[in-house]
């Protein structure tokens, strides 16, 4: 039986919804794309949300329209994907790591507070897994810390504080306390790649919360912009009829998203509520037939909590890198795909080069020396699910 770790979940209606698109004569930023906007913004329950071409992309140029830059300094987890970071390189900021807390995939709380300085423009937290962090407590710090904040800018002076933008990448559907991801953080940004719960094959999105004396008009305007070569007409609005005439108001950068893939993002999201609730059975299967092991798996439901069942991160407690990676080996052996999520960035040759230590983030080390992702996605079966959980029990107690 074999199992892939995370292929798509393409079915006729996002196939149906891309042939819509390429018939209609518009298979670049246009209609569907817009659509696929609007319709974010009311599931995430925010009032406006911009569609680019990554998560990536959206991070950075939230950056962008943030106003941040060289000088500036941008706090991150070390337990994450280099996007969470590389993005502070590109606009020329100071990336900052936070570790772990001891046991926990979260930015060490504490250790976030120490991190802030005056020059201290954002936080980057991130909901790993599609867990939404815990935001009381972040926005704790920002209060307290409220005195160092030094705005460069008309916009980062009417927050008058650091501002929280969330990789939310894993983390689009989840809930907690009656609020979606996309309510908690200031801006919010989700990934629509091919192996995430709801994609568009490339692709992302980002929401931010209404704020007193904040354009949200002006700042969707901003994103376009920034996305768009600086062109003050974006294509749809350049082939009206007479309506040719534009003009460029900066050297921006180009990474909209096309009405291809908005075609595939509509579709999913109509089908979205119940890839989530099959992702949880899923889970739940997984942890009955996993319990009793000498294993830890993360909580992803509760009374007060919804993760958007991203991925099933599973840490083999006692062991290290070595074993799980034998046990990684005999899945494959059994043709079932499995990963690793993440080697920590001060592991990774180009934080090294920016004088980050391993040595200094032993929690997030610790985590990373003992953890595999089982496959989590809505292709599998009931058949394929109690075969990857029982063959990976079978295997931790006979190595």
């Amino acid at each position: 039986m074999k199992v892939p770790f995370s292929p798509p979940d393409i079915s006729e209606e996002e196939i149906n919804e891309v042939i819509d698109a390429l018939k209609s004569g518009w298979i670049t930023t246009g209609p569907k794309t817009k659509e696929f906007e609007r319709r974010i913004a009311a599931y995430c329950n925010t009032s406006k949300a911009v569609c680019l071409n990554s998560a990536t992309a959206c991070l950075e140029m939230t950056l962008r329209v943030l106003g941040v830059g060289p000088g500036d300094e941008v706090i991150t987890s070390a337990y994450t994907y280099t996007a969470s970071a590389s993005v502070i390189c590109h606009v020329g900021a100071t990336p900052v790591l936070v570790d772990t807390a001891a046991d926990s995939f979260e930015m060490d709380y504490d250790k976030l507070s120490d991190a802030i300085t005056e020059k201290t423009k954002v936080i980057i937290p991130v909901d790993l897994a599609g867990i939404i962090c815990d935001y009381e407590k972040i926005y704790k710090i920002v209060e307290d810390k409220k005195s160092l904040f030094k705005a460069s800018n008309d916009l980062q002076a009417k927050y008058g504080r650091i501002i929280v933008l969330t990789d939310a990448a894993h983390a689009f559907g989840a809930k907690k306390d009656g609020k979606m991801c996309g309510e908690y953080a200031d801006f919010t940004s989700f990934s629509f790649h091919a192996v995430k719960n709801l994609t568009t094959a490339e692709g992302g999105a980002v929401v931010w919360k209404d704020v007193d004396g904040v354009d949200n008009e002006e700042i969707y305007k901003q994103y376009m912009l920034l996305s768009l070569h600086g062109q003050s007409k974006d294509a749809l609005a350049k082939t009206q009829l007479g309506a040719w005439e534009y003009d460029i108001v900066a050297p921006n950068y180009k990474c909209n998203m096309t009405d291809i893939m908005a075609s595939i993002g509509l579709a999913q999201l109509n089908r979205y509520e119940g890839m989530l609730d099959r992702r949880k059975q899923i889970i739940e299967k997984y942890n009955e037939i996993l319990a009793g092991e000498n294993v830890h798996v993360l909580n992803h439901y509760s009374d007060t909590h919804r993760s958007s069942g991203h991925l099933y991160f599973v840490r083999l407690l006692g062991k290290d890198r070595e074993y799980c990676n034998k046990v990684i080996e005999e899945m494959a052996k059994r043709e079932i795909a499995t990963n690793v999520h993440y080697k920590p960035l001060p592991l990774l040759t180009a934080y090294k080069n920016l004088g980050f230590k391993i040595e200094d983030y032993k929690n997030a080390y610790n985590m990373y020396m003992n953890e595999i992702t089982l496959p989590l996605h809505t292709n599998l079966t009931d058949e394929q699910v109690e075969y990857v959980a029982n063959s990976f029990k079978e295997i931790i107690n006979s190595l």
